[in-house]
């Protein structure tokens, strides 16, 4: 009607203009990734940037910055934020259902596929195949550490870590440090077989662990066997370890100890000597899949594993890193050595992992040492699982756990009383 305002009416397919002519609205950008989609969903759910950071395994500004790409390139804001809390804008709320939706078809399908397909296994088994295959038995040792540098090249550090080389005590290390980490330091000791493996190689699965934990993370180079035989490769963990100890606030500096495979073996020798030298020991420690029988006689080859750390390779490893030195070392064997006074530790093991049962032996036995342990048993037919956290779910949940241990045990020291009623 002449004088009246028009009105435009909303079609399912667009919106009518005032001569009848449907025009179609604009479509999602094609801009618009899944990371963003999944950036937004997390900060939703938790209303909390730092909580869905460490749930995805980025850091708190590299979160942000893919929240504010959402919002160019949707148009509008998505979030009210202060200084006290993150709320979701009305048009925030429209969008969250509709990308719940979207990352729930995709995750669906993703699974479907690789259950079909097998291919995490299959591209694990792959992955793993040149450093602990068969070829391996009778491989040089410059050959098998080319395959571990290639096997961990093959992935990057997640955005928003800082990668310094230092170093520590007098042994090579890198320093991997996220935007804004809080005052407790892992000593990330590599695996390898003690023949192969380096802080450079680690890098990624460092990177990971200091994001998750908001923790710096030291990789020390330690030396390798059979060149540099046991006790080399555990004096330079106790000097990175003494170096850590000694540097910046050495009073209130709180140190977590890690390790993965051999690394798993070394930091529990560490431990050992640290306590048996009556120095300061760090606020736990934390054991990816480790192999500490050097004797190799609770390896069990798995059913669920087509590729296996063999009894065989590993004695074959084991034998190049003790060279002429007692296997009987205290140090050597956590299995049977009194554990008393350590700290608290935390276990991860796979079902599918040859070294599966001394892990549950050394669980059981810390604990009957009277140390306060804890072992996870995860599903994945593979050995030190946690290097595949870019891709394998199962490595991501026990990334999330250790982020939870660290950020306890920092938590713990800070507030000494905590728990004591």
């Amino acid at each position: 009607m002449p004088g009246h305002s028009e009105r435009r009416v909303i079609s399912h397919t667009g919106m009518m203009d005032r001569n009848g002519t449907v025009l179609s609205l604009p479509q999602a950008p094609d801009a618009i990734e899944l990371r963003h989609l999944r950036a937004f969903v997390a900060v939703a759910e938790e209303l909390s940037f730092s909580k869905a950071a460490q749930r995805l395994f980025v850091t708190q500004p590299a979160l942000s910055r893919q929240i504010r790409a959402l919002e160019r390139l949707v148009g509008c804001d998505l979030f009210r934020r202060s200084t006290q809390r993150v709320e979701l804008t009305l048009a925030g709320g429209s969008l969250l259902a509709g990308a719940r939706a979207v990352l729930a078809g995709v995750d669906d399908a993703v699974t479907a596929a690789r259950s079909v397909g097998g291919e995490l296994e299959n591209r694990m088994a792959v992955l793993w195949e040149p450093l602990v295959g068969p070829s391996a038995a009778s491989a040089e040792w410059d050959e098998i550490r080319e395959a571990g540098e290639a096997l961990h090249g093959r992935f990057t550090p997640p955005e928003g870590v800082t990668i310094t080389p230092v170093v520590a005590g007098g042994v090579s290390a890198l320093r991997v440090v996220p935007d804004s980490p809080h005052d407790t330091t892992v000593l990330l000791i590599h695996g390898g077989g003690y023949v192969a493996g380096s802080a450079f190689g680690y890098r990624h699965l460092a990177g990971a662990i200091a994001v998750t934990s908001q923790t710096s993370v030291l990789v020390p180079d330690y030396r390798l066997a059979p060149e540099h035989p046991y006790p080399a490769a555990l004096q330079d963990a106790m000097n990175a370890y003494l170096w850590l100890l000694d540097a910046d606030n050495a009073a209130e500096r709180r140190i977590i100890i890690m390790g993965d495979s051999a690394g798993g073996g070394l930091a529990m020798s560490l431990l050992i000597a640290l306590r048996e030298r009556q120095i300061p020991l760090p606020a736990g420690a934390l054991l990816m899949c480790p192999w500490v029988d050097l004797d190799c006689r609770t390896q069990r080859p798995s059913r669920e594993s087509p590729v296996l750390f063999s009894p065989d390779l590993a004695r074959r490893f084991a034998k190049a890193y003790l060279g002429w030195h007692p296997g009987d070392d205290p140090a050597l064997t956590p299995l049977q050595t009194d554990l008393a006074g350590l700290p608290p530790l935390l276990i991860h093991a796979a079902s599918g992992d040859s070294v599966l049962q001394e892990a549950q032996l050394l669980a059981r036995h810390s604990q009957q040492c009277g140390v306060e342990a804890k072992i996870t048993i995860y599903p994945v037919p593979t050995h030190a699982f946690h290097i595949f956290w870019s891709f394998l779910p199962e490595a991501m949940t026990a990334l999330e756990e250790i982020g939870g241990f660290i950020r306890n045990l920092a938590g713990a020291r800070r507030n000494p009383a905590a728990g004591q009623n």
